[in-house]
């Protein structure tokens, strides 16, 4: 099958300004090999800059001028690609390289968990040429709290261990740093194999199970895109199918969601059950090529993806669609599904205006078929048990399953799969051991940073699509966050409010400033509520894409909720 990638663009000759330096284009070459005529493909810049940055601990303006010859690119061009993304350091050529990262997340689940005594401990015995950040999230709240240590990630993390994790890191010689090892309980393809994996997908490829039937179950499933969205899928699929070909698939496990862990939870255990519904996704819209986005945090996972890949391309179970694994880079918008194509071209992660829809117009313009992680991983069960097995789950008059990732002040943190519609008393009570020994129920995000702050009386309200809106909140990837007396709803706002004028984008000025703006005035000790809810006002109504649209959400949830906090 011809491999789907952008058309060939015009290229630059020559250089204009800076000249590549011989020595420095050798270095280039030596991790990405020479360019084919015409230059490497545009699309693969970010892939070209992680090898550089992985290898050199940072990119040197030498390396970037001597890939911008390469790929036949203005200097200007992957400078401001490389300078977007918060996991790319620029450096002059006068410049050392630390010799470690070290990202110290203060996500809301690890700030409750003492990251900033963490942090404090850290910055006094990090050691010279150990650079020190704080992140923003690192998909790990249930380990609250989580750093990385280079590419390790260091779970439950004290000042001690993570010492040690530096110390051994250190000491390698040979660069790049080991990704922590995933579960021991991975189900390697061969596994996936002898339990009858695959048959399903080879069945639909081969035409022994007709697309309609399988459109037609996964519409009557009632599945909803699980990244948040919410889309039904089946019709989704339908949609697409029904453009004009060749058409393509982009599949969002960027996960950047602060509270969400859900799809690394899974991804690490089964990635398989995910390969499939993929698979039979691309079949049934007829995707030509399949393009895999996953968040750059999430190291381990990535080794083991590749090598499950390479391993299903190496024996096929049925004709392949194109399979491509492409990384992020450390920007949060990037799930947003325009974002995320623009990243995955190699382009700033900014979002698209719309229409056109990319379900018309999308990656390398061409109609594309966007899904989460969770969303497709549910494909092969839903085909095989009936779409009834799906629906007949659910409570409080609602319907299907979710999962949720809990984290905060609960016993039991981690994945819970659950019934839709089911409460947050019933989801602490019965998945998670109840409260943490000391705390009681204070208050709850129910859909991540983003999804508003409930007060302990809403304990009752069912956790699902379209029920929560009312309250002034949304569910979106079910990250669920719990807090206590201990914690106030003020702080957790405004932890969300700088987490989105960090990852805010700039495209848009509404975003850009008023999510700064905003995280200034909800530092007072005293709220000015009326410009808080201008700015919100324009946020939400002005901002191109979810990021500022659903930054209000916070604040006005304090507001209604907790206004003891706030005056």
């Amino acid at each position: 099958m011809a491999t789907v990638s952008p058309a060939p663009a015009q290229r630059l000759s020559q250089l204009k300004g800076r000249q590549a330096d011989p020595g420095a284009r050798q270095d280039v070459r030596a991790l990405i090999g020479a360019p084919p005529p015409g230059g490497h493909r545009r699309d693969l810049l970010i892939e070209h800059l992680h090898r550089l940055n992985d290898h050199y601990r940072g990119l040197f303006e030498r390396h970037l001028v001597a890939l911008a010859d390469d790929m036949r690119l203005a200097m200007a061009e992957v400078y401001e690609v490389a300078t977007f993304y918060h996991h790319f350091e620029i450096l002059s050529d006068e410049q050392t390289a630390p010799a470690l990262t070290l990202r110290v997340c203060d996500g809301q689940s690890c700030a409750m968990a003492g990251s900033a005594a963490l942090l404090s401990e850290l910055a006094e015995a990090s050691g010279e040429g150990v650079r020190l950040l704080v992140a923003p999230c690192i998909g790990r709240c249930e380990q609250a709290p989580a750093v990385l240590v280079g590419q390790r990630a260091v779970p439950h993390a004290s000042a001690q261990v993570v010492r040690a994790a530096l110390k051994a890191e250190l000491r390698r010689a040979d660069g790049p740093v080991n990704a922590m090892a995933v579960d021991a309980d991975l189900i390697s393809y061969q596994d996936y194999r002898r339990q009858g994996g695959y048959a399903l997908a080879a069945a639909v490829v081969n035409g022994e199970e007709a697309a309609e039937d399988v459109l037609l179950a996964m519409e009557n499933s009632g599945l909803r895109g699980l990244g948040g969205a919410g889309f039904p899928a089946g019709r989704k699929w339908r949609i697409v199918r029904a453009q004009d070909g060749p058409r393509v698939m982009a599949v969002n496990i960027d996960e950047g969601e602060p509270g969400t862990f859900k799809d690394r939870s899974y991804l690490e255990r089964d990635p398989h059950r995910f390969l499939e519904g993929m698979l039979i996704a691309a079949q049934v819209a007829g995707t030509e090529a399949c393009y895999i986005y996953l968040r750059d945090e999430y190291h381990a996972a990535r080794a083991m993806l590749r090598r499950e890949i390479e391993a299903l391309q190496s024996d096929p179970p049925c004709p392949l669609p194109q399979i491509e694994l492409r990384r992020g880079a450390g920007a949060y918008v990037c799930g947003e599904e325009s974002a995320m194509i623009e990243s995955i071209e190699g382009k700033r992660g900014e979002p698209r205006l719309r229409p056109p829809y990319i379900a018309q117009a999308g990656l390398f313009g061409q109609p594309t078929l966007e899904h989460n992680f969770e969303t497709l991983y549910w494909v092969r069960e839903i085909l095989e048990k009936g779409p009834q097995w799906f629906s007949a789950f659910g409570r409080h008059g609602r319907h299907g399953l979710r999962s949720f990732s809990v984290s905060g002040r609960v016993k039991q943190p981690g994945v819970k799969l659950a019934p839709a519609g089911i409460t947050l008393q019933e989801l602490v009570d019965e998945h998670c051991g109840g409260m943490a020994d000391g705390h009681t129920l204070y208050a709850y995000l129910p859909g991540g940073a983003s999804g508003g702050i409930l007060p302990a009386r809403l304990n009752q309200v069912p956790l699902d699509f379209d029920t929560l809106q009312p309250y002034g909140c949304f569910i979106g990837s079910a990250a669920v966050v719990v807090l206590s007396q201990h914690d106030r709803a003020r702080d957790a706002a405004l932890n969300a409010m700088k987490f989105f004028a960090a990852e805010s984008c700039g495209q848009c000025t509404p975003c850009r400033v008023g999510t700064a703006k905003a995280a200034a005035l909800m530092a007072a000790p005293v709220w000015d509520t009326a410009t808080l809810e201008d700015l919100c006002a324009v946020m939400g109504d002005a901002s191109i894409c979810g990021l500022g649209q659903a930054a209000p959400n916070p604040v006005r949830c304090v507001k209604e909720y907790f206004p003891q906090e706030i005056t």
